[in-house]
């Protein structure tokens, strides 16, 4: 035997390349296409983690800066504000201006806001002579009552109806529900959210009075009773966000699905015996929600930042009414600080979603 021919044998290797091996092995190594991630990726997870980390704080920065010169574009002055419209004199005026820092240049007052901001003080808003903090601290929990029961729903909703659309592509349900999911989609939320109320709320309805006008509360109420009544009251609100929302969780799901159901991997479980149903649900479905995982993140950092319009329709007490009620005057503080929220919750969100995906794909993050 040649020495060649010996190397071969004894290492597998040769002239002719690698043994040939038959089954998962050859494709994705003994443990196969489920096996635990190799140490490479392991390795390149954290430096992936540091680099969407720093994007992230350059991201926040950018929308601290942002938020302080866009908002000085806004026409009217805050002073006249809170004097009230009373006729005040000048040396007033220049002791509110004084107060509330607004005599300063204007890259000192930007010097003052970011290094304030980064100790966690916003500063204090013009309308209620409260700190900014304070009022979005307020605020928070009735926006995410709001904001999480919506998402909820929206999400399990539109990938219930994905699964099914693409289950019965081309059929007439996959039509309707596909149909519909974009008209709701491409409405504007605010006018959905006027003619939910003037369909159910106020008299020239078909069902006046079903459900209030707005607000979180009736007044009043205490224990269960309370409960039912912020309900009550949540419905509506609800079903617009819901409504306008669905339809993007459900068309990338059954995107994602239909590209699923044509891989090789299921039509070599259905020749080994398994029903169709379970070849679905067991197997393709997991596989095709990765993209959905990454559109649930991004979903609810959208929704928080999104449902101004919808609390001001609703007289929802939360932040987006807060902001609107701030961006009328205009109180800078709070605005500024609403924004900063709001932009915050879209940058962490989708960093979020960065970091998550490549534990359920680790082809992402190498």
């Amino acid at each position: 035997m040649t020495a060649d021919a010996t190397s071969a044998s004894a290492g597998g290797t040769g002239a002719s390349g690698p043994t040939k091996k038959d089954g998962p092995e050859a494709a994705h190594g003994p443990r196969g296409p489920r096996g635990p991630r190799d140490g490479r990726i392991t390795t390149a997870y954290p430096r992936y983690v540091a680099g969407k980390l720093a994007g992230a704080a350059v991201s926040l920065l950018a929308v601290l800066v942002t938020s302080f010169f866009l908002f000085r574009l806004i026409p009217g002055d805050p002073v006249k504000f809170m004097t009230g419209g009373r006729q005040v004199s000048a040396e007033q005026l220049a002791a509110y201006r004084e107060q509330f820092g607004l005599d300063l240049p204007l890259w000192q007052q930007f010097t003052d806001y970011c290094g304030k901001a980064l100790t966690g003080d916003l500063g204090t808003s013009y309308q209620f002579n409260a700190p900014v903090v304070d009022k979005i601290t307020e605020a928070l929990p009735n926006t995410l009552l709001l904001t999480g029961t919506a998402f909820v729903l929206y999400t399990a909703l539109g990938i219930v109806l994905g699964t099914r659309s693409a289950w019965r592509h081309g059929r007439l349900g996959d039509k309707l529900n596909t149909g519909l999911a974009l008209t709701l989609y491409s409405l504007p939320s605010f006018w959905l959210g006027l003619l939910l109320i003037t369909t159910l709320s106020v008299g020239i309805g078909p069902l006046p009075g079903l459900f209030p006008t707005g607000g979180m509360e009736s007044g009043g109420e205490e224990g269960f009773a309370y409960v039912v009544d912020v309900a009550h009251h949540l419905v509506l609100p609800v079903v617009t966000l819901v409504a306008v929302d669905y339809g993007q969780t459900l068309l990338v799901t059954r995107s994602a699905l239909l590209d699923e159901m044509g891989s090789d991997y299921l039509t070599t479980a259905r020749a080994k015996g398994l029903r169709d149903d379970l070849v679905r649900r067991r197997h393709a479905v997991p596989n095709a929600l990765l993209p959905t995982v990454t559109l649930i993140f991004i979903n609810l950092g959208r929704t928080v930042a999104g449902v101004i319009l919808v609390e001001t329709v609703f007289s929802w007490p939360g932040l987006g009414g807060l902001f609107y009620q701030a961006l009328s005057v205009p109180d800078l503080p709070l605005v500024q600080g609403l924004f900063f929220v709001f932009a915050a919750a879209v940058v962490v969100m989708n960093t979020l979603a960065d970091l998550i995906y490549p534990l359920f794909d680790p082809r992402v993050g190498r």
